[in-house]
């Protein structure tokens, strides 16, 4: 049996660009992904805490070192400039191999979506 379970996390970070007129996606400093071990492509679903919207898209790099999170095209409409959300990444594995994964959680500085080293 495979299960699909929590396999990345970005816990709480900002909202920087929101680019409505984009083919899609969302943008994220390519730092945040190495720590967050999401690639590019990978289906994501994003949370905002400021007003309960949840969408499914997918990553485009963004430029290492800043800070970017940038919703584009129609998922543009979910989230403003400065809304703080927690963005996941699942995956599928055999029922005793989850029982025993550990995600990857990262807790950047929300206000400057940079690591907290």
């Amino acid at each position: 049996m495979q299960v699909e379970v929590l396999k990345s996390k970005l816990h709480q970070v900002t909202i920087t660009e929101a680019n409505l007129y984009y083919v899609g996606s969302i943008t994220i400093d390519e730092d945040l992904m190495d720590a967050a071990n999401f690639i590019a492509n990978e289906k994501v679903t994003i949370v905002n805490i400021n007003n309960g919207e949840r969408l499914d898209t997918y990553i485009i790099k963004g430029k290492r070192g800043s800070g970017v999170i940038c919703l584009n095209g129609p998922a543009a409409r979910k989230c403003h400039v400065g809304d703080v959300v927690v963005i996941l990444s699942y995956a599928s594995m055999d029922f005793e191999e989850a029982k025993k994964f550990h995600p990857t959680v990262v807790f950047p500085d929300k206000d400057t979506n940079r690591l907290v080293r």
